[in-house]
This record gives C-alpha cells, structure tokens and sequence, in this order.
C-alpha cells in the first residue's frame, strides 16, 4: 500500500481540508547529527532515526551519519524556519506544474486545480521531495537517494522520508519560475523565536511584491534548512 492510498495520508483531501482553515504555522528545525546526542541513551529521536535506517538499509542505502560533537561547528537543536501550511502547498504547486512542464502562475488561495494536479501527475509528485512529505512531521536527513522513502513503520509515523540533497536540488530547480536567482539567493528569513503550537497560525512575513512572495518565503527557509543541514550535518525535522 503506498502512502498516497494510505487512510493517514489521504494528501488531496488533506489539502483541500487546509485551504478551509487558517493558514497554520509550519516549523522547521534542524537536530544535529552528533555523537552525544545520538549515541546516548535518552536520544529522544532515537525511535525515529532507528526506523530512518531500517528504510535507509531496506533501499540498500548507508545509515543516517553520525558525526562528532565539534564546539561552535555541529549547531543546536533549534528552529530554523517557519511558514504557513498553504504557503507550503503554494511551492509544492509551482514545483509540479514546473516538473510536468505546465504553465506556473500566481494563486490567491488553493483548490480544486491543486487537488485535480495531485491526482493527475500522482507518480510525479511521488518522486519529488518537496512534494510527498508530510506537512507536519517528518525529516530529511543528509542522505543522498533519488526518491523519498516509505514503508509501513515511516507512514504510521512521520511520513516519506526525504533526502536533504535532493530538496535542494528540488528547490534549485523551481528557483527561476518564482523569480529566485538559486546561485544568489536573498537572505533567508530569521526562523521562529519560538515554538509554535500545533493550531497556532502563521505569523505575517515579510513584505515582497513578488506575485510569488509566499512561495519565495517557503523556498528561503527551505533553502536554507537544506544549506544548512548538509553544511552542519543535520537532519531536518517539520514540526
């Protein structure tokens, strides 16, 4: 059973059933892969890292890595970006009408077209990091493998998992339709001061005139969750 047949991730009604509410707020978080933190035994992602491998191994791929703790080089545990859910649903549009070779234009709001698009190019976006995760858990990790992973244990709980390579070679990909240079992007903007809770909505971003601002806020936190997850070595984490 693949996880777009899958009762908990029903993605196009899922969606659908997003654009009927407020636009929530999206963390995401980088969690360093070092030493002292995945090799203790308190690891509070211990579970979640042990069934990354299992599917990692399964696909014949290497393990997540484990690197070690280097003072002011590995990072924290912290949030490195935030957005809101149908913003994320904005660039995930953009990415496959661009993939599928379809004109991108600006929208005000999702509907029918993006749940139509989901069920018409399904293998597509099955392929695409970007696209077949889940809005509110899961990770990537810095990994690198062709299309994200899933099996019966990652669907009950975070979803696919996602290759922080590929998101990034993803989201070079888009760059250009949305108005983005990938080689010179803009500086990202400033993460979360805090958590947000899990019905808490989006707070209000920056100002772009760009008729693609709300995807370019979502590609810049991406872009730099995935920069910085390779550079540090770390997994990212939606929450």
């Amino acid at each position: 059973m693949g996880v777009w047949d899958h009762p908990c991730t029903d993605y196009a009604s899922r969606t659908t059933s997003l654009c009927e509410e407020l636009s929530l707020a999206c963390d995401l978080w980088l969690v360093p892969l070092v030493d002292v933190l995945c090799h203790t035994p308190d690891n509070p992602f211990a579970e979640e890292l042990a069934h990354y491998n299992h599917a990692l191994a399964a696909a014949g791929l290497p393990p997540v890595p484990v690197y070690q703790y280097m003072p002011g080089l590995s990072g924290e545990v912290a949030p490195v970006a935030g957005f809101d859910y149908d913003a994320l649903h904005f660039l995930r549009r953009a990415y496959l009408l661009q993939v599928c070779g379809l004109p991108v234009t600006p929208v005000d709001e999702l509907g029918g077209d993006y749940e139509q698009l989901l069920e018409m190019f399904e293998s597509t976006a099955q392929q695409s990091h970007l696209v077949w995760h889940y809005d509110h858990a899961g990770a990537y990790v810095p990994v690198d493998f062709p299309h994200p992973l899933a099996d019966e244990q990652l669907l009950a709980g975070g979803g696919p998992l996602g290759s922080a390579q590929a998101l990034l070679r993803e989201l070079q990909y888009v760059a250009p339709v949305i108005g983005i240079d990938p080689a010179n992007p803009p500086a990202p903007p400033a993460p979360p001061a805090a958590p947000t809770e899990l019905e808490e909505p989006a707070a209000s971003t920056p100002y772009d005139p760009n008729p693609f601002s709300r995807e370019r806020h979502v590609w810049l936190g991406l872009h730099a969750a995935a920069t910085r997850s390779l550079a540090q070595g770390s997994m990212i984490v939606f929450s």
